[in-house]
């Protein structure tokens, strides 16, 4: 395992007093090492998951030959340059073999998944048929080629072929896929466990009496949503007051507990708490400002568990504004939780949208705005911010629909110009 020293060595440019986005997400990769241990769950209680190993196939998919339609399963080797005409001789449907024979002139009906009849490799569409007098079928002169409209055994997945992947999150449309399979069980990654508390002595607890200068925890809420949506098994230790002994206490049950931790509050530079000086005093922590707005200090490492048995947490230290948790979490937390899950490394995907206002930007550092994305009268997308982009305006966040991610090396935005939107859906 790497020394954070190590892996700052490897990184061209690491600066953590004026670190990229990019940079931090270089460094996460190489700072996290994914949970090992595998379990064993029902396709039901497997939504969500990441495979911990490849799903092969026992099976066919499909199993047999087969329709792709309603219609007529016919020898496509009599088709020629005029019209054909064929008796039908039966009806084959779904779940049933034909167990007669067909020859020459001759066709079945046939509904769509049955399995075509031995002989057959060619169904019209019954709409794109006449019918004679005598009932038998005209199929018109150049509709069809041979083998149109059939499904080949296994052209989906085959037999002893991987079905799923490891490192795949199953999807509703996975599960569904395994289940196919007449697989009921996958092998997963178990839950990668995460321990998360505020701290400060003017945070209040719901419950709390308010008093004077102190404010209700959002953070700690945000957070247990954004954990729980992703998958996580959450430790909620609650709020953590600016005492030593409080934080080392939280910090070593957490470390011993969790796979990661995360903090909100205590991280900025200059700030009269115990917070960061006890993180390196059980850690190998590092201390960022990070070229990006909103969310500038942020720490990271490793927390020892105590456990020579047990590889340290995984320490993110959030600011405590509380667009700022959201948006450092969204930008570098969840992405690193996903390797740390051993989900495949995927960079969230950005789509374009047209700006509907000028948008001041400073080169030199990424900036995440909240935004709500439309549809323009010509069916592109369009953007605009949801106004007062201050860090700790989280009504902010409950009026986007996503983010508007300005890069580092990108200046002002004119009313027109393309940017490149982060949308919520599906992940907050």
């Amino acid at each position: 395992m790497k020394s954070l020293d190590q892996i700052a060595a490897e990184l061209q440019g690491y600066d953590p007093q004026a670190l990229s986005a990019q940079g931090v997400n270089d460094f996460l990769a190489r700072l996290v090492e994914p949970v090992g241990e595998m379990q064993s769950v029902a396709i039901m209680e497997a939504l969500g998951r990441v495979l911990a190993a490849d799903v092969i196939s026992p099976v066919d998919v499909p199993p047999h030959d087969n329709s792709a339609m309603d219609g007529f399963a016919f020898d496509g080797s009599q088709l020629g340059d005029g019209e054909l005409t064929l008796e039908v001789i039966g009806t084959t449907l779904a779940g049933k073999a034909w167990q007669g024979s067909v020859g020459p002139g001759q066709c079945v009906k046939i509904m769509t998944g049955a399995i075509m009849p031995a002989g057959l490799d060619t169904v019209v569409p019954q709409e794109f048929t006449k019918t004679a007098t005598d009932g038998r079928i005209v199929i018109p002169a150049k509709l069809l080629a041979a083998g149109d409209n059939r499904r080949l055994a296994g052209e989906d997945i085959a037999r002893g072929k991987p079905a799923l992947l490891r490192g795949d999150r199953l999807t509703p449309a996975a599960l569904g896929l395994a289940a196919s399979l007449g697989i009921p069980t996958v092998p997963v990654v178990r839950r990668v466990r995460v321990a998360y508390f505020s701290t400060g002595d003017e945070i209040l607890s719901l419950g709390d009496a308010p008093r004077e200068g102190a404010v209700y925890d959002s953070n700690r809420y945000t957070v247990f949503g954004l954990l729980t949506r992703l998958g996580c098994e959450v430790i909620d230790l609650g709020v953590v007051r600016d005492e030593p002994a409080a934080l080392e206490a939280a910090f070593t049950d957490a470390a011993s507990r969790a796979d990661a931790i995360i903090t909100s509050g205590g991280v900025s530079v200059g700030e009269a708490d115990y917070t960061k000086a006890m993180m390196k005093k059980l850690g190998d922590v590092a201390f960022w400002r990070i070229a990006m707005r909103p969310g500038r200090p942020m720490a990271v490492g490793r927390i020892e568990s105590g456990d020579a048995k047990r590889p340290g947490a995984v320490l993110f230290g959030l600011p405590g504004n509380p667009v700022a948790v959201m948006v450092t979490f969204l930008a570098f937390v969840r992405p690193a939780l996903l390797q740390l899950m051993g989900a495949k490394a995927e960079q969230p995907p950005l789509l374009k949208a047209r700006s509907e206002e000028a948008i001041r930007k400073k080169a030199g550092r990424t900036e995440y705005q909240r935004g709500w994305v439309s549809v323009a009268a010509d069916g592109s997308l369009q953007v605009r911010t949801t106004g007062n982009q201050g860090s700790g305006v989280l009504s902010s966040m409950v009026q986007a629909n996503g983010l508007i991610v300005l890069h580092h090396a990108q200046g002002n935005v004119a009313a027109g110009d393309p940017v490149d939107v982060m949308m919520f859906e599906g992940v907050i």
